[in-house]
């Protein structure tokens, strides 16, 4: 049983930083994908950034040089450090896993989410 638990949200000034984790578990193929996503109530959820079992990252535009996804394989924890971080970064963040495919376009598992609050 894939299981993925996000911590590290929280309210953070615009301009500040927040370090999100997921520690994952289950997921027997030494071959995956696994992201960061977020939503906001009323919105489209939205791919943050994406990193493959080679290490190989995406990122949408908007999260380009303040976003970093990485991962601790021997921890089973994947990151997400955030900086600069603006008002409408206000969302549920989301922890991800899926199968090794092309972009990293299909997920399969999920995490319950971390509320990260931006203020002004």
């Amino acid at each position: 049983q894939v299981q993925l638990v996000e911590s590290g949200g929280g309210s953070v000034q615009a301009g500040g930083s927040l370090r999100l984790s997921c520690k994952f578990s289950g997921y027997r193929s030494s071959k995956y994908c696994m992201g960061w996503f977020r939503q906001d109530p009323g919105k489209e959820r939205e791919r943050v950034a994406v990193i493959d079992s080679n290490g190989i990252t995406v990122y949408a535009d908007s999260m380009k040089g303040r976003f970093a996804i990485s991962q601790d394989n021997a921890k089973r924890t994947l990151y997400l450090q955030m900086t600069s971080l603006r008002l409408e970064d206000t969302a549920m963040y989301y922890c991800a896993a899926g199968p090794f495919v092309p972009l990293c376009a299909v997920m399969d598992y999920w995490g319950q989410g971390t509320q990260v609050t931006v203020s002004s």
